[in-house]
């Protein structure tokens, strides 16, 4: 078992709701810094979105965060420097395409990513079948390859993908892109599809962008995700300390 999933396994059985904020590498130069107040403010975990031209699975948050970090020169090598002996108090999980990682060269990536102290790895346009060699990579470094379902997802198809994610399960509760959405989406299906097959921790993320959406979401899940609200507040000027009581209201909702 990865020791992603080791990590999140415990921090399930402790009670607590886990809280897993997205950014996008290199929109900011202080980007580092927004991710550290986010653990500060309750983050169990930091996904780190690696910026790419095509992102098929984002909205225009997302798109427009990930063109501003590519016009600044934003790639895996610089966001791996910049994470290199940077302690920022949870465990990070890298989110991109795979055309980045075909590119870079699937070992070095997977190679690099470990080193800098990445210990995930959601590539949503990656196929189950397509994936055994990405895998294969990963299982050297220790990193847990995390597969997304989603409402469309048939039964037959639900069991492969909860029997061999790692880490946790994506559940995306509804067809759409990353963004704001009302309600929570189909969470109480997709999320008892998984369980019927594994006890991995499943995650709820796509639209989740207010506190409540995310109380909603975690009377289903064991954790939720939440990426576009915060993103957008990033790309409109928030400080570090801004994302800090972001993230914090999250927290305390989901405490409460």
């Amino acid at each position: 078992m990865k020791s992603l999933e080791v990590h999140l396994r415990a921090l399930r059985d402790t009670g607590r709701t886990a809280l897993v904020p997205y950014f996008m590498a290199g929109v900011t130069p202080d980007w580092t810094q927004h991710v550290a107040a986010a653990v500060l403010g309750g983050a169990d975990a930091v996904e780190i979105g690696v910026p790419f031209s095509d992102p098929m699975m984002d909205g225009v948050v997302i798109q427009e965060a990930a063109q501003r970090a590519l016009s600044a020169g934003t790639t895996i090598d610089t966001i791996c420097s910049e994470l290199t002996g940077t302690s920022l108090g949870a465990p990070l999980i890298a989110m991109t395409y795979y055309n980045l990682f075909h590119h870079y060269g699937l070992r070095r990536a997977a190679g690099r990513l470990a080193a800098s102290g990445i210990v995930g790895a959601i590539v949503p346009d990656l196929t189950l079948e397509e994936s055994d060699e990405w895998r294969s990579v990963c299982d050297e470094s220790d990193i847990a390859t995390i597969f997304l379902v989603a409402p469309s997802t048939t039964t037959e198809r639900f069991e492969r993908l909860a029997r061999t994610t790692q880490g946790f399960c994506y559940a995306s509760t509804r067809m759409a892109v990353t963004g704001r959405a009302i309600g929570e989406g189909d969470a109480t299906r997709v999320v008892e599809s998984v369980r019927r097959t594994s006890d991995v921790p499943v995650y709820v993320g796509i639209g989740i962008t207010t506190p409540d959406q995310a109380v909603q979401a975690a009377q289903h899940a064991d954790g939720v995700i939440v990426g576009s609200a915060l993103v957008d507040t990033i790309l409109n000027g928030a400080s570090p300390a801004d994302t800090e009581s972001f993230v914090r209201s999250f927290r305390r909702a989901l405490d409460e």
